[in-house]
């Protein structure tokens, strides 16, 4: 699998989610400034509501921002064999279905189509992230999906 490309393709959805933030939040920051929306009563809370909303949404950009520039400063490699589960690698584990995972510094849950596989993106932090550091591929993995466990072997890391 071609990591470099896995990586701008990331990379790209990540930028379109930032752009759509930023949006959202001028958006909404024009709408907590509006003169319309000034209170006419105590009762009264769209613009505060609104503000609320903006710097919720701001936050979200920063996030999104802080993401993109983390997965830009990534250098790509490939795992050798034997070598453990760690930031970069692309995960495959195999069970009643195969599934995807790349291991990023942040945006876990960012789902890619690449190559023809859905990938998705996981950080070191999250429940599966710290199932799967330092293992390695041949490793038996035991998850909970729907509260029920379910057992996947590493088939590959990359």
């Amino acid at each position: 699998m071609n990591k470099p490309a896995l990586l701008a393709q990331i990379i790209v959805a990540l930028t379109t989610e930032l752009e759509m933030l930023t949006q959202a939040a001028l958006a909404t920051h024009a709408e907590a400034t509006d003169e319309e929306n000034k209170a006419e009563d105590k009762y009264d809370t769209r613009g505060l509501e609104a503000s609320y909303l903006a710097h919720g949404q701001s936050k979200a950009a920063e996030e999104a921002a802080f993401a993109v520039t983390q997965f830009q400063a990534m250098t790509m490699r490939d795992f050798q064999p034997g070598e453990p589960v760690s930031l970069g690698a692309l995960v495959v584990l195999e069970g009643k279905t195969t599934n995807h995972y790349f291991i990023g510094p942040r945006a876990g849950g960012t789902e890619v189509t690449h190559e023809g596989k859905t990938i998705l993106v996981i950080t070191p932090q999250s429940p599966l992230g710290r199932q799967l550091v330092g293992k390695i591929q041949g490793d038996e993995v035991q998850l909970d999906l729907g509260g029920k466990r379910s057992e996947f072997r590493l088939a590959a890391v990359v």
